[in-house]
């Protein structure tokens, strides 16, 4: 981890600080590369803005015309709608435990667990997540830890024993060492 430390003397972590957006794009980077996962968005946000009223307003096909599956249009327009009316209010999130924030988000239909964790990491800027069935993850501790062999996430979740409480940082410094873009949610 050291190495990969000194490979990015000069990268950070931070936070977009916007819960609708970073939410929006985990469901947008959902099964897709970084790279093609910023090529939607761009293309989502030339045709609506980032926030709950922008997408509701958005019509389901000029979504799916931006390059959103049929299933990421409707996982979007359901987590606008949790937002909308409030049944997600994301000011109280900050004094919850992860596992509670993780609950409440993934009550949202298309917001699994990979998800909850992503805006752990990019809103919350929790310490000590650790994604253990993030493919970026588990391809990194092949390459940098067991000779190409990738991890099961049980084994994964064992094996980022050795980095708590620093465990999201770790996964930054990892995913960062797979891709020349930066990862941001």
């Amino acid at each position: 981890m050291a190495a990969l430390i000194r490979r990015y003397p000069d990268a950070r972590l931070t936070s977009r600080g916007a819960p609708f957006e970073t939410l929006m794009r985990a469901i947008v980077g959902q099964q897709i590369s970084v790279a093609a996962a910023d090529v939607l968005w761009a293309r989502l946000t030339a045709l609506t803005p980032a926030t709950p009223g922008g997408v509701l307003a958005a019509s389901p096909d000029a979504l799916r015309g931006a390059g959103l599956s049929a299933r990421k249009v409707e996982y979007a327009r359901c987590l606008a709608s949790h937002f909308a009316d409030g049944r997600i209010d994301p000011a109280h999130f900050g004094a919850l435990p992860d596992e509670v924030v993780v609950d409440k988000l993934t009550a949202v239909r298309g917001i699994g667990r990979w998800s909850a964790e992503m805006f752990l990491i990019f809103n919350l800027n929790r310490p000590d997540v650790w994604p253990v069935d993030d493919i970026g993850l588990l391809r990194a501790l092949a390459v940098h830890y067991l000779d190409g062999r990738r991890p099961t996430p049980r084994e994964a979740s064992g094996f980022g024993e050795r980095f708590r409480p620093w465990r999201t940082q770790a996964t930054w410094y990892l995913w960062r060492s797979l891709d020349a873009v930066e990862v941001h949610y």
